[in-house]
């Protein structure tokens, strides 16, 4: 059934969880249990940089560099991904 308003189309969805299927064999075997969660959280990281038009590596460079001089974690707030601008 066709509607004149509406598009039924999953390519959106599928190209966005991609590179999530075809790691998935990939990291079956990560070493370390505990490496598992560590790497999924760097990767929810990354893709919510790309997802935010932000570049993962000087995002994690900058941010990385920031936190040991933090002394307040309302600041942390500032250094999503979703809110981070790179100090210049």
């Amino acid at each position: 059934m066709r509607h004149g308003q509406t598009r039924l189309d999953t390519n959106v969805v599928e190209n966005a969880i991609r590179p999530s299927v075809i790691g998935k064999k990939n990291w079956l075997f990560i070493g370390h249990p505990n490496a598992g969660q560590r790497s999924a959280i760097l990767y929810s990281i990354v893709v919510s940089c790309l997802r935010h038009g932000k570049d993962p590596f000087v995002y994690l460079r900058d941010v990385l560099t920031r936190l040991p001089a933090m002394t307040n974690q309302d600041d942390l707030g500032a250094l999503t991904p979703a809110n981070w601008r790179p100090v210049r």
